[in-house]
């Protein structure tokens, strides 16, 4: 049963798959197949978040898992999924 401090949507890149990145607070430690961002890792906090979307934005927002990107892809789309606390 998911908590309300369970995150299925990818803090940097607002992907989700329906695998949980933080769950009751913890970081699972998967790795986001959009932007290859891993929870857990030093971009824990808003403002390490928002360097790493920069960064990967930047480099043109490339697909880490190339097989998982949808056909109809919409980066602009995606980013509105971010939770309003990590934007």
């Amino acid at each position: 049963m998911r908590s309300v401090e369970d995150e299925e949507v990818c803090r940097v890149c607002g992907y989700t798959d329906g695998d949980l990145f933080f769950e009751n607070t913890w970081p699972t430690h998967i790795i986001c197949n959009c932007c290859g961002w891993e929870s857990g890792t030093p971009a824990l906090d808003l403002s390490a978040t928002r360097e790493y979307r920069g960064y990967w934005t930047g480099q043109g927002a490339e697909w880490f898992s190339r097989g998982a990107r949808p056909k109809d892809w919409d980066l602009l789309e995606q980013l509105r999924n971010i939770p309003k606390d990590w934007r």
